[in-house]
């Protein structure tokens, strides 16, 4: 090539296409062309690669070229490529960390809703269990005509205060005398009427044996221990038990114990152990 052309090419970005000798192909380095040395027959060029030489006598053509249409453009476009591989990846991990806090706190959740039932199932059945019950308030005896034997004893029993409706159908009265009798409710023996000869003049009271017991009704404004066998808070009644019949003698002879318990379905029962006086004076005898 001759050198005015090479000259003026000096400090333009080009396009150098060389062959050298014995190659089939040409190869073309892009880059500045920083000087030319005609002296020692080369060139600078300043590429990608960095700075190199070529050999003037194999240069076949240079074509000048815009070095930030070619090069820049090339850069700024894989930067931009680059950018949008690295957004897309970040919004990738975004949504997964989303998604995981999402699960996460449903499950949390669901765990502190299932956890506030229990508790709160736990916390109403341990009031009711506290709070709720049955009570004696008063237990009196009754003795034979020939004042020998305690026949039968009655219990004042009523709803404790807190307590809800009480369901005298599974209300179990255990009582120990030798032996362990097990009594239980019996329609049959409910009386809303006290008799003319006081509580236990009430009904049939001889029916009763050792299986059930008898409820004689003191107080009872909405009828609800007759119709549905429950006691309302202010429900007030006689529990009757034959002593006779759950001893398996006469009755209870003066000195005699007798203890056991009334266990109401829900809430504290209530325990009752008596000792008979050493003298029936009277008929009724208050325990």
């Amino acid at each position: 090539m001759e050198k005015k052309y090479m000259e003026r090419l000096i400090g333009k970005y080009c396009k150098i296409v060389t062959k050298e000798p014995g190659d089939k192909r040409a190869s073309v380095v892009s880059g500045t062309l920083e000087d030319v040395d005609y002296k020692d027959g080369f060139i600078l060029v300043n590429s990608q690669q960095g700075l190199g030489c070529l050999r003037i006598s194999t240069v076949i053509a240079i074509k000048p070229g815009n070095k930030r249409n070619i090069l820049s453009e090339n850069k700024k476009s894989f930067k931009k490529d680059e950018k949008g591989m690295m957004g897309i990846g970040t919004l990738i991990i975004f949504i997964a960390m989303v998604l995981v806090a999402a699960v996460a706190a449903t499950v949390l959740i669901q765990t502190s809703q299932v956890l506030q039932q229990k508790a709160y199932r736990v916390g109403t059945e341990t009031i009711e269990e506290v709070a709720s019950g049955v009570g004696i308030y008063d237990i009196v005896g009754y003795t034979n005509k020939n004042e020998t034997h305690v026949q039968y004893i009655g219990f004042v029993i009523s709803p404790r205060a807190g307590s809800g409706y009480l369901d005298l159908e599974n209300i179990v009265v255990t009582v120990k005398y030798e032996n362990l009798s097990v009594l239980k409710y019996d329609a049959n023996q409910v009386y809303t009427t006290i008799g003319s000869g006081g509580v236990f003049n009430s009904g049939n009271l001889s029916a009763i044996d050792d299986l059930t017991y008898a409820i004689v009704v003191i107080h009872d404004a909405d009828n609800s221990i007759f119709e549905t066998a429950g006691m309302n808070l202010g429900d007030t009644a006689y529990l009757i038990i034959n002593t006779s019949a759950t001893t398996g003698s006469l009755g209870l002879l003066p000195r005699s114990e007798i203890s056991g318990k009334i266990i109401p379905e829900n809430g504290a029962e209530a325990l009752f152990d008596q000792t008979m006086p050493c003298v029936f004076v009277n008929r009724i005898i208050d325990l």
